[in-house]
């Protein structure tokens, strides 16, 4: 029974990825997400509907349309694989604890809204305010059915006021509480870093959306998991910030070589050139963000365990 249910997790993960991809293309451009029916980007020919099957009709027509053959974008059915994935894991994790269903349900929602954000701003630098405000509203109402939980160790470490909460109040106003309370500190954190940049550089750095995404973040896994998620977060920015630089430097470096012969003057204007980067690329932070947060969904308390445990 569990398996049948797992699966039918995974196919419905798959309808709503091919929705998602429908939202991920239409609402950065301003368009409804409701009609008019879908459609080729290349020569605007209603797709039929046995082209519109999740995953199957990319594979069929070999990612390409079936009328002007203009080659479909792998991220057609990447969004749709992930959504079903992500759903059928969201079962899975469910199943652990003691609301199955409200669990399962608050991870699929928040899995659906990561997954469009990631995409959305990996494509345009956008973050739509159509999922993120919602998406707000609803990790706060769902913490009133899904318990959004403090890591035990940093409540025990709360002191006696910690220790007195789960008892003089019931789950659902803790749950809310912490809702709150990530939500909040997602936007505090993220305006003071954007307040801080400008404030430094003159210029802006970091977008409202991000700020909003945090917010939204914060409303699905509470302050704890909110930290968590802008350090891990923070880390893979960097970690893609700096491989984008070494790639820049090792290309221009390469190119140098074949114009005239090995010099320090040659390596010096290849990482001048890879320091410029950002100036011409802006990098979509959100990507990172949201990223860190489905990890931190799925695997952040049993790593922030590990973690507490190695700082004993």
């Amino acid at each position: 029974m569990d398996l049948l249910i797992i699966l039918g997790f995974f196919l419905f993960g798959l309808l709503l990825g091919s929705f998602l991809n429908v939202c991920i293309y239409r609402m950065p451009r301003s368009l409804s997400v409701v009609s008019p029916r879908s459609a080729c980007p290349a020569c605007n020919t209603p797709i039929a509907a046995y082209d519109n099957v999740p995953v199957l009709s990319w594979l069929i027509l070999g990612g390409k349309c079936r009328h002007c053959k203009t080659r479909i974008s792998p991220r057609y059915v990447l969004v749709e694989l992930l959504t079903g994935c992500f759903f059928a894991v969201s079962y899975v994790v469910a199943l652990w604890m003691s609301e199955p269903v409200p669990t399962a349900v608050k991870f699929c929602v928040l899995s659906f809204l990561l997954i469009g954000l990631i995409f959305t701003d990996a494509e345009t630098q956008l973050l739509p305010d159509l999922l993120t405000l919602p998406g707000l509203l609803i990790g706060l109402g769902l913490s009133f059915l899904a318990p959004v939980e403090m890591c035990p160790d940093l409540l025990r470490s709360s002191g006696p006021m910690g220790a007195l909460l789960p008892e003089r109040f019931g789950w659902q106003v803790l749950s809310f509480s912490n809702s709150v309370t990530g939500a909040v500190f997602g936007v505090a954190f993220m305006w003071g870093v954007a307040l801080l940049y400008r404030g430094v550089r003159g210029r802006e750095g970091m977008g409202m959306g991000d700020v909003k995404l945090m917010a939204m973040i914060g409303s699905f896994l509470g302050i704890e998991l909110t930290l968590f998620v802008i350090m891990l977060g923070s880390v893979i920015g960097s970690l893609f910030g700096v491989t984008l630089m070494l790639t820049v430097y090792s290309k221009r470096l390469a190119r140098n070589r074949k114009r005239r012969s090995a010099s320090a003057d040659m390596r010096t204007r290849a990482w001048h050139s890879a320091t410029l980067i950002f100036r011409h690329f802006q990098i979509p932070f959100g990507v990172f963000l949201g990223a860190a947060a489905l990890i931190a969904a799925f695997v952040g308390t049993p790593l922030m365990r590990w973690y507490l445990g190695l700082c004993q």
